[in-house]
């Protein structure tokens, strides 16, 4: 069969890409060539509908063992009990859990998108916001760090039937502990979405959510390092809120309840290629090279902080204890749509991002959102945090300037040189 070579040409277009430029999304990094690898692999061809030894079709024998295996290798990370590896993102887990914890028109309660949540933990443009009723709480106004006391009292006064922590442009810790108290005492799931800290966390750089929280979900890229993809664990399993009995009256557990609610419940068969991945990844992450990894991740992410700080830019909460950064543009005069656009025509890729109490639309916004991971993947170090960051300054003083924006994506490129991507 001849290759589609208009295809291909476009990918090498978007390998090229990737290679001349500063990655700095939060939310994406770099695979390793054998994740790569086992996502191209003759997985790709095989349906497997339902959970390893109980499939709907045959022939399932040898994906069941590397479902199994990236099971197996995923709760050794997290020190868990159970997981489920085929969800197909981090949104689709989240959808399953919410489906087997709650019944349409029952109270979420979530860190509200613009504070720095995520579009699955209520928002009223999702399915979470849709299907379920959703109360938020927010930030501190001065310190730009969770206001625990709002959740409580929100979740005291409205008594939602799951409470999640988590989300996708806050950059401290969380105080996963003091949560649960809040959640115990009006008898709430609680659920933490780890899908950016993920890796931090099973490296025992920041707190750990599982002793604290029922259930626990995260995608597999981002800090993992790993495919494209959703995860949902368990430390420790518990008896179903929900009371539903199996045909002989036995009340189900959260864990088949989980299952279910993946498949069939919010999706047909697995991705077993991209199931291959992620245990080639969890392979990956079980190594102290892994470790070391996600500490430079950390260095990185303060060392650019620093920088941004002495350069006169507004982190919210004033500095990082993960892998990202929420900045603040509006002392610079220049917004968040504007800041990515230009920042794009310099090979210096990252997102626009509403920052707590904005007053520009979502489609503007105030802020942008810095990560560090796929250029630690690639190898930079504290010293080279500087480099970014003037880059980025430069750009942003000199928006308008055409001949400034050439030179800075000049020197990127050569800069990047050095720093070689497969």
């Amino acid at each position: 069969m001849q290759q589609d070579q208009q295809v291909f040409d476009l990918l090498d277009k978007e390998l090229q890409r990737q290679r001349k430029g500063i990655e700095l999304i939060a939310s994406e990094n770099f695979t390793s060539l054998q994740v790569m690898k086992a996502m191209g692999s003759v997985a790709t061809n095989k349906y497997a509908e339902g959970y390893p030894g109980k499939r709907y079709y045959g022939g399932c024998e040898v994906v069941d063992e590397i479902e199994n295996l990236a099971i197996d290798r995923l709760k050794q990370i997290f020190n868990a009990s159970w997981a489920n590896v085929q969800p197909h993102s981090g949104a689709q887990a989240n959808a399953a859990v919410l489906l087997a914890c709650l019944k349409p028109g029952d109270k979420i309660l979530g860190l509200d998108l613009s504070m720095g949540g995520h579009l699955t933990h209520g928002s009223l443009a999702n399915f979470s916001g849709k299907l379920y009723q959703p109360f938020f709480y927010g930030v501190d106004r001065e310190t730009g760090l969770v206001d625990y006391e709002q959740l409580e009292q929100t979740a005291l006064k409205e008594r939602p039937k799951l409470i999640i922590v988590g989300a996708s442009a806050y950059s401290r810790d969380w105080d996963y502990a003091r949560v649960r108290k809040v959640a115990d005492e009006i008898g709430a799931i609680l659920m933490a979405d780890i899908a950016h800290p993920a890796g931090l966390i099973a490296k025992g750089l920041l707190n750990d959510p599982f002793d604290h929280c029922h259930i626990v979900t995260s995608t597999t890229h981002k800090t993992l390092r790993g495919p494209r993809g959703g995860i949902i664990m368990m430390r420790n399993d518990f008896d179903n809120p929900m009371g539903i009995k199996d045909p002989k009256g036995n009340i189900r557990s959260m864990s088949a309840l989980l299952d279910l609610a993946v498949f069939p419940g919010t999706q047909g068969g697995p991705l077993e290629h991209v199931i291959a991945g992620k245990a080639v990844a969890f392979g990956e992450i079980l190594t102290d090279d892994f470790l070391q990894y996600q500490k430079q991740v950390q260095i990185n992410a303060q060392a650019t902080a620093k920088a941004f700080v002495d350069l006169g830019y507004n982190i919210i909460s004033g500095g990082t204890d993960n892998h990202l950064m929420l900045i603040d543009l509006r002392n610079k005069n220049i917004t968040g749509k504007k800041a990515q656009e230009t920042l794009d025509k310099a090979d210096i890729t990252l997102n626009k991002n509403a920052v707590p109490f904005d007053d520009k639309s979502p489609f503007v916004t105030s802020g942008i959102r810095v990560g560090v991971p796929a250029i630690t993947t690639r190898g930079f170090k504290e010293e080279n945090m500087k480099f970014v960051v003037d880059a980025i300054d430069k750009v942003l003083t000199n928006a308008d300037n055409e001949q400034v924006l050439n030179e800075v994506k000049k020197s990127i490129n050569n800069y990047m040189i050095d720093f070689p991507l497969y």
